[in-house]
């Protein structure tokens, strides 16, 4: 296939209602099909960065990383909110500047965008296996089924999936019925909610309980108030009477 970077050097992207950037207008319209075209923000490029660190020591390539993208930067903000944005031909990993990211989709099966999901796929699935226990391994073919089946979805419900979504459904990919904490340690989820319902009925409990003898003592304090009020009424003589007549 020949070559066709020289002729992708702008593009227009406008935000959609799902608040991802979408590809109106591109300098090569013959290789390009921008129908449901997207395009990977700045801030979003940095996120599938951070969640693609914990698999460098499966053995993350970044040059598949950095062969599967398309640099752009901010040109021009157009008065209907798009942006025209401008190739830039830097890595996009070196740069400095805030980069918009294009997937090289020009082949979907064995281009460098289907290479780098092929390869982050496999290394999920390697962290997958190592910090979860399953009493079998987890598979590729499990986690591209679930993938496939959302895309399905969005596609019957008439929606183009994000290349954004599909990075991080890859890259944030548990299997249902457990998670991953910060610490990558894993509980099942039905054991997660035994605990949190333990803790509740501990707490509740507890609650309770202070509850109780906070009222018992009120009462008592109430008792012991009228029992001295009680003895006074007997014990001290009745007002407006006489010195004299108390005597008597």
């Amino acid at each position: 296939m020949p070559n066709t970077s020289a002729k992708l050097t702008w593009c227009k992207a406008s935000i959609g209602e799902d608040m991802n950037w979408w590809i109106k207008e591109i300098s090569d319209p013959i290789h390009w099909e921008i129908d449901g075209l997207g395009i990977i923000d700045p801030r979003q490029f940095q996120h599938i960065l951070d969640l693609m660190e914990p698999l460098n020591e499966y053995g993350l390539q970044t040059d598949l990383v950095a062969d599967a993208f398309y640099s752009f930067g901010i040109d021009e903000i157009q008065e209907d909110k798009s942006v025209l944005l401008k190739r830039i031909n830097d890595n996009i990993l070196d740069s400095e500047d805030p980069l918009f990211a294009l997937p090289d989709v020009l082949d979907e099966d064995k281009g460098p965008y289907a290479d780098l999901l092929d390869h982050i796929t496999k290394l999920r699935i390697k962290l997958l296996n190592d910090l979860i226990d399953f009493a079998q391994n987890l598979t590729v073919e499990e986690l591209e089924e679930e993938i496939r089946e959302s895309q399905n979805g969005d596609y019957l419900e008439g929606r183009a999936t994000h290349y954004f979504t599909e990075l991080t459904s890859i890259l944030e990919y548990v299997p249902e019925g457990f998670e991953l904490d910060d610490d990558d340690e894993t509980t099942p989820k039905s054991e997660d909610e035994v605990l949190e319902k333990d803790l509740a009925d501990v707490d509740a409990g507890t609650d309770t309980e202070e509850t109780i003898v906070a009222d018992e003592t009120m009462k008592w304090d109430e008792e012991e108030e009228d029992q001295e009020q009680e003895y006074e009424e007997h014990t001290s003589p009745p007002e407006n009477v006489p010195t004299s007549e108390k005597s008597d």
